[in-house]
C-alpha cells in the first residue's frame, strides 16, 4: 500500500486545522447571532406595544370601548400589499396585535390573531404559544391607568426568514471559499515544497562516490540543516568508498608477492627428492606464512584506524600500562632482532584522552619500525613524559636513520627504506600518523640522541 505523500498530508492537515477554527466559529457566530435577532425581534414587539398604548391613550379608552364594542378588526394587508406579496415577500401577515379592556374582552385586534384568548393572570411578559397552524411570540403589556390589556405577537417564520438569509450569507462564503481554499492551499504547498523536489533531482543526478556537495539557491533556513547532514553523510560515504577501493588495491599490491614465495616454496618442496632441500624449501614457506599473516594484520589494523569501526569512544588511557602491554606481545620480536630496548616513564600513570586500541597500534609499530632499522645489538629506547598541556612518547634508534630530506616520504604507503632489517612493508609508520591523527596528535622524525639514527616524537593533547 502506497504511503500518501507529504505534499498531500500538508495540504489536508491545513484544511483540516482550519476547519477546525472556522466552524466551531462558524457555529458560535450564527448562535450569536440567533440571540441578537431574537432579542431584537422582542424588543421591537416591545416598543410596537408601547407606541400603539400611546396611540389609544390620546383617543381615550371610552372612545375605544364605543368602537370596539363588537371587538374592531385590523385588515393586516392594504389592498396595494397584494401586488407587493406577488412580487416578494411580505411580513405583514406575520405580525399583529391584540387590545383588551379591564373585564378582558377584546377591543382591537388584527384579522390574523382575533381568534387567541385573552391574555390570564399568569402570563409573563413573553409567551410563546400556538395558533393558526403557526408558532407565535407574544409580548403583553397590561395599561393599568385606562385598564387596558395591550399584547402584541409576531410568527417565528419571520425570525427564521432572517436567520435562513443570515445562515445563507455566512454558509455561502464558506462553501465557495473551502474548495478554492483547498486549491490555494495546494498550490501554497507545491510551492513550498519546491526545494525538496530539487534536492530530490540533484541526488537523482548525482554521480557514485561524488563529493561535490549538493547546493540549492535559495534554499530556507528550516532545510539548510538537512542539506549539511546529507552532505556530511555524503562525504563520509565517498571516503569509505575510497577506502574500500584503497584496501582493496593495498591487499592486492601486498599479498601478490609473499602468496608468489609460498607457491614457489611448496612447489620447490614437492619437486626434489633430498629431504634437505624439501625441508629447507618448507622451512621457508613457514616463514613466509608468518611474514604473511604479520602482513594482513598490518593491513586489518590500517583499515580500522581509517574507517573508525574499531574505536570506542573516548576514555582515559594510561600510556605507562598501554605500552608495558605491548611490549611483552612484542617479547618474541625483540628477542629475534638482538637489540635492547629501554623503557623510561614517570613513576606515575600518564594518563589521556583516547582510544586505547589506537594508541596501542601506534605504541607497537613504532617499536616494531624501531627495531627492523637497528642492528644486531643495538639500542632502542621508549619514553613517555607527561606534560603541562601535552604528552610525549619518544621512541630512539641507533641505527643508521633517515636523511632529513627523505623523512617525509617515510609516512606514505608501503614505502621501505633501503636500510631496513627483515621485512618491512611500509605500513607501520602509516599507522602510526592515522592513530595520531585521531587524537589530534602531532608527529616529528628528529635525529636520533644515540648520535646515528632516528628519534619519532609524538606529541598528544593531554585532554584528547
Amino acid at each position: 500500500m502506497s504511503q500518501p505523500s507529504l505534499r498531500g498530508r500538508l495540504r489536508w492537515l491545513i484544511i483540516g486545522v482550519m476547519l477546525a477554527v472556522l466552524l466551531p466559529l462558524a457555529v458560535l457566530s450564527f448562535r450569536r447571532t440567533m440571540q441578537e435577532v431574537n432579542e431584537l425581534s422582542d424588543g421591537r414587539l416591545a416598543q410596537s406595544a408601547r407606541t400603539l398604548q400611546v396611540i389609544l391613550g390620546q383617543e381615550g379608552p371610552d372612545v375605544l370601548r364605543d368602537r370596539g364594542r363588537h371587538g374592531q378588526l385590523v385588515p393586516i394587508e392594504a389592498p396595494e400589499v397584494q401586488a407587493v406579496r406577488r412580487r416578494g415577500h411580505t411580513f405583514e401577515s406575520e405580525v399583529g396585535f391584540q387590545v383588551f379592556d379591564r373585564a378582558g374582552r377584546l377591543v382591537m385586534a388584527t384579522t390574523n390573531l382575533a381568534a387567541l384568548p385573552a391574555p390570564q393572570a399568569g402570563d409573563g411578559e413573553y409567551r410563546d404559544i400556538r395558533a393558526n397552524g403557526y408558532r407565535w411570540r407574544l409580548f403583553t403589556l397590561p395599561d393599568p391607568r385606562d385598564g387596558l390589556v395591550i399584547r402584541t405577537g409576531e410568527r417565528y417564520d419571520s425570525r427564521h426568514d432572517i436567520l435562513r438569509a443570515l445562515w445563507f450569507d455566512h454558509a455561502l462564503p464558506l462553501l465557495i471559499g473551502l474548495p478554492l481554499l483547498g486549491l490555494l492551499v495546494g498550490w501554497a504547498v507545491r510551492r513550498g515544497l519546491r526545494p525538496l523536489q530539487s534536492l530530490t533531482g540533484a541526488l537523482a543526478s548525482r554521480k557514485l562516490g561524488s563529493r561535490e556537495a549538493i547546493v540549492l539557491e535559495r534554499a530556507p533556513l528550516e532545510l539548510q540543516p538537512v542539506l549539511d547532514a546529507l552532505n556530511g553523510q555524503l562525504r563520509r560515504l565517498a571516503d569509505a568508498l575510497e577506502r574500500e577501493h584503497r584496501f582493496s588495491a593495498d591487499v592486492a599490491h601486498e599479498l601478490r608477492t609473499p602468496l608468489a614465495s609460498i607457491m614457489l616454496n611448496i612447489e620447490s618442496a614437492m619437486a626434489t627428492r633430498d629431504p634437505a632441500e624439501a625441508e629447507a624449501s618448507l622451512a621457508g614457506a613457514r616463514h613466509n606464512v608468518a611474514a604473511l599473516a604479520r602482513r594482513v594484520e598490518q593491513l586489518l589494523a590500517l583499515a580500522r584506524l581509517e574507517s573508525g569501526t574499531a574505536l570506542e569512544q573516548r576514555q582515559p588511557v594510561d600510556l605507562v600500562r598501554v605500552a608495558s602491554d605491548v611490549i611483552e606481545e612484542l617479547t618474541p620480536v625483540i628477542a629475534e632482532s638482538g637489540a635492547e630496548l629501554g623503557f623510561s616513564h614517570d613513576d606515575q600513570p600518564v594518563r589521556v584522552q583516547g582510544h586505547e586500541a589506537a594508541l596501542a597500534a601506534l605504541l607497537r609499530n613504532l617499536i616494531e619500525n624501531a627495531m627492523r632499522h637497528v642492528p644486531a645489538g643495538g639500542q632502542v629506547q621508549l619514553s613517555i613524559a607527561q606534560g603541562v598541556v601535552t604528552t610525549a612518547i619518544d621512541v630512539a634508534d641507533d641505527g643508521p636513520g633517515i636523511p632529513p630530506e627523505r623523512r617525509a616520504a617515510v609516512f606514505a604507503r608501503f614505502h621501505r627504506e633501503s636500510s631496513s632489517r627483515g621485512e618491512g612493508y611500509g605500513l607501520g609508520l602509516s599507522i602510526v600518523q592515522r592513530a595520531a591523527e585521531l587524537h589530534g596528535a602531532s608527529i616529528e622524525l628528529l635525529d636520533s640522541p644515540f648520535g646515528h639514527g632516528l628519534r619519532v616524537h609524538v606529541s598528544i593533547p593531554r585532554n584528547g
